[in-house]
């Protein structure tokens, strides 16, 4: 694997998302993920910049939030898009499982099923770092309430699978409210006011109890999400 990469967070203010350049630096191949719409020029220019070819947009679930740019990324650059195989992303040129490797250039990402945010959400390991898209975020996770989301599901999903990852693995999660950028397990294992010396009982109630009010575009966002942000027919 070559030592030489790019890497970019970059951050939509309006939903608080942050989207994710990796390129290989000899190759100049690039992915990006989770990208958002009115963003759409901002990461063209940032591709451009770095004298990139965007090869691939990576999606970690149906967001409810905001909505993706995958599909006119996709038309735009001629890139494939990517998404998880449960999330009823049916035009994905490429249906991610748990285990799947995404290469771009040398670099090389893996898929982690993560279901609980959403019942097809996925984490990606790369390097020495995860992208835990809104499974896990700094000091806080996902919800769990909309789209087959289940705490007890989500709960397994961080304990079971992303904290037993090296306590050093840098966590990149998918959303940030209080300007933070990056974690580590380790920090989230012990620090997280969720997570931290909850049992799986004691998550589920915690998040039973939370009473969030409903994404004000979930019901725009997740139909043309699961269309990689088009219109449908588009």
């Amino acid at each position: 694997m070559s030592t030489e990469f790019i890497f970019e967070q970059l951050f939509d203010e309006t939903s608080s998302t942050l989207t994710y350049i990796v390129g290989d630096a000899v190759t100049r191949e690039a992915l990006i993920l989770d990208p958002v719409d009115h963003q759409l020029e901002r990461d063209l220019g940032v591709l451009a910049a770095h004298g990139l070819t965007l090869v691939l947009a990576l999606e970690t679930h149906a967001h409810a939030d905001h909505i993706t740019a995958a599909g006119e990324l996709r038309r735009r650059t001629g890139a494939k898009a990517a998404a998880p195989f449960n999330c009823g992303i049916d035009p994905a040129d490429l249906h991610v499982e748990d285990g799947t490797a995404i290469r771009v250039g040398s670099e090389t990402l893996t898929a982690i099923e993560t279901p609980g945010h959403t019942a097809g959400s996925v984490c990606y390991r790369w390097r020495d770092a995860v992208f835990t898209g809104d499974t896990l975020f700094i000091g806080g996770c996902g919800r769990a309430d909309f789209q087959g989301g289940d705490a007890g599901a989500l709960y397994d999903s961080i304990v079971g699978r992303l904290f037993t990852l090296p306590d050093a693995t840098r966590v990149f999660p998918g959303h940030d409210y209080r300007s933070h950028r990056v974690s580590t397990i380790g920090a989230e294992k012990r620090t997280n006011p969720r997570l931290a010396g909850k049992s799986r009982d004691e998550f589920i109630a915690l998040m039973a109890a939370l009473n969030l009010p409903k994404p004000k575009l979930i019901d725009i966002a997740v139909p043309a999400n699961r269309n990689l942000g088009l219109p449908h027919g588009g």
